[in-house]
């Protein structure tokens, strides 16, 4: 397999882990409390960026649509990108959340190739886009972290993950209920919660595929 910077992507298969659900999510707390105001805003750009596509969606349909599509992997990262920096104990900065697009292609098809295959997947009588949803929950970090093109990044999260998938299915339905909690708050909740589970995606990738200090962010 391909060696992406110093760390042997085999090597990394080879490693057994442990899935640890309570510290990724109070590390991704951790993460949106040094930086809440960053994240509360961009969490309202985004909810403001899918109204406004929504109007557009009813005027000409389905020209919404499509732009969601061309800037929701790129807009997403941007998540990533801030808690990655607060990780390393880096400043960060509002325009850190817009970062993506500097990374623009290798983003934008990691979304939508696995959005095509999980889709796929749940017509296919849903237990393959199951599969499929918790398996790539590393492709979107592996992209920023390790610059790995889209498919490497897919095949080499849905491997890595696949060792202790039951594991990361429990970790994926926690962030579930904690989102839906952060819903029936009037929706306000979801301002934390987002964030929150994105930044205990980035504590769960740090932990298990490692972090190194040299980085662009």
């Amino acid at each position: 397999m391909e060696s992406y910077g110093s760390t042997s992507l085999e090597g990394l298969l080879q490693k057994s882990y442990t899935v640890k659900i309570g510290d990724y999510i109070s590390s991704g707390f951790e993460i949106f409390k040094k930086n809440a105001g960053g994240f509360i805003g961009f969490t309202v750009v985004l909810v403001l960026i899918n109204l406004v596509l929504a109007k557009i969606n009813e005027a000409a349909s389905p020209v919404g649509s499509l732009i969601s599509l061309l800037i929701s992997g790129p807009l997403n990262a941007g998540f990533l990108i801030v808690a990655f920096k607060v990780l390393r104990n880096r400043e960060t900065a509002f325009g850190d959340f817009f970062r993506g697009f500097n990374n623009y292609v290798p983003l934008f098809l990691v979304s939508l190739v696995s959005g095509v295959l999980i889709g796929l997947g749940f017509v296919l009588l849903i237990i393959p886009g199951i599969y499929l949803a918790v398996s790539y929950t590393f492709a979107l970090p592996l992209v920023l972290d390790k610059k790995m093109n889209f498919w490497d990044a897919m095949e080499f999260s849905r491997k890595l993950i696949s060792k202790n998938w039951f594991s990361f299915f429990g970790f994926g339905f926690v962030l579930v209920l904690i989102n839906f909690a952060g819903a029936l708050l009037l929706g306000l909740g979801l301002l934390v919660t987002i964030p929150l589970s994105v930044g205990a995606i980035a504590a769960a990738y740090a932990d298990i595929v490692g972090l190194p200090a040299s980085s662009d962010f």
